[in-house]
């Protein structure tokens, strides 16, 4: 998933302070950013508020990152 890292990097703000909001592990966003493993559905949707974007978006089904 790498338009975790990319809004991440966007925003300027560590993997720890990611793994933070979404109640993870900095090792968790690690593993996230570098397709190691994947994030459930509550951290996709979390992860979308947080960065203003849709889960679509998240996961490649669109290149638009604006909500509707």
């Amino acid at each position: 998933m790498k338009r975790i890292k990319e809004l991440r990097t966007a925003k300027k703000i560590t993997q720890q302070a990611l793994a933070d909001v979404l109640h993870v592990t900095q090792q968790s966003v690690f593993k996230y950013e570098h397709d190691l493993a994947v994030p459930d559905v509550d951290i996709l949707i979390a992860c979308a508020n947080y960065f203003e974007t849709t889960v679509d978006y998240l996961v490649g089904n669109t290149d638009d990152p604006h909500r509707y």
